[in-house]
């Protein structure tokens, strides 16, 4: 049996690596008990014996590694996702925000975008957005497409629109989209100020004098020298006082940063640089 688990843990690796190798993602960090369980989501999937028939596959054939990418990056997002965030965000964070004649946001890892449209909005709300260019990035060039496009299912509609009002939406949600058919269009005038760009947090490098940062649950996807790497790559784009938010399984005082932000609304993991 343990050879059997050995031999599995090798031949993973060897998919990791290959992917590296063959189309520039690094996965090779990221916590196993995750890659483990979507790997075998998608051998099962594709009618596949083992991970080195696998990696004989994504090596020849793209469209394949396309549909092995979509199960590796994590897209787990609704618009005002953990609504008591962004009251949080509302309450103790844009005061300080005002304060900046030009703000620079980074949404990373963004997934097809719910969260990014959603600071957009709170942005409008306070005033600030005019001011505000946001950069919204992952590593995934197709869910990016999906967040440009600013395109959702009208069936998550009814949640988006209670998400919105518990997080103290100031307006009627419906004022920031247009409905057609089984979807939903994000308005355009929320589109102008975010820049989607591919970039990604394994292996990419800094994002400069940043205001805030948004990366929510993100991090508990990667191991504990890829988290200490991202955190490092946070700290280094904020600003002096700038904002770093985590999602609420992450943390800061488990890393080796814990000395490099302070809470500033600790159960919502928002956090201010210092020094």
């Amino acid at each position: 049996m343990n050879d059997d688990i050995e031999t599995q843990n090798i031949e993973l690796q060897l998919l990791l690596q290959a992917i590296y190798v063959k189309y520039g993602y690094d996965f090779r960090n990221y916590a196993k008990a995750s890659i483990k369980r979507r790997v075998q989501h998608r051998l099962v999937k594709e009618g596949l014996d083992t991970v080195s028939a696998m990696q004989h596959k994504l090596l020849y054939d793209v469209s394949f590694f396309e549909r092995l990418l979509l199960d590796l990056s994590i897209n787990v997002t609704e618009m005002f996702r953990d609504p008591s965030f962004y009251l949080a965000l509302r309450k103790s964070v844009v005061a300080k925000l005002k304060q900046h004649p030009f703000l620079k946001i980074w949404h990373a890892g963004c997934s097809t975008g719910e969260e990014v449209y959603s600071t957009a909005i709170l942005l409008k709300e306070e005033g600030l957005y005019d001011r505000t260019q946001i950069y919204a990035t992952d590593m995934n060039e197709i869910v990016l497409k999906q967040a440009k496009d600013g395109i959702f299912n009208i069936s998550k509609l009814k949640q988006y629109t209670a998400n919105y009002q518990k997080a103290g939406g100031l307006e009627s949600f419906s004022n920031y989209y247009m409905a057609h058919y089984d979807h939903v269009v994000m308005d355009k005038s929320l589109k102008k100020n975010i820049l989607f760009s591919d970039h990604n947090l394994a292996t990419d490098s800094v994002f400069g004098e940043m205001n805030l940062i948004m990366c929510r649950n993100v991090l508990i996807y990667f191991n504990r020298d890829l988290q200490n790497r991202v955190l490092q790559l946070f700290y280094d784009s904020l600003c002096g006082d700038g904002f770093l938010c985590l999602g609420s399984k992450e943390s800061i005082r488990f890393s080796d940063h814990t000395d490099t932000f302070e809470d500033v609304v600790r159960e919502e993991r928002i956090y201010r640089r210092t020094g």
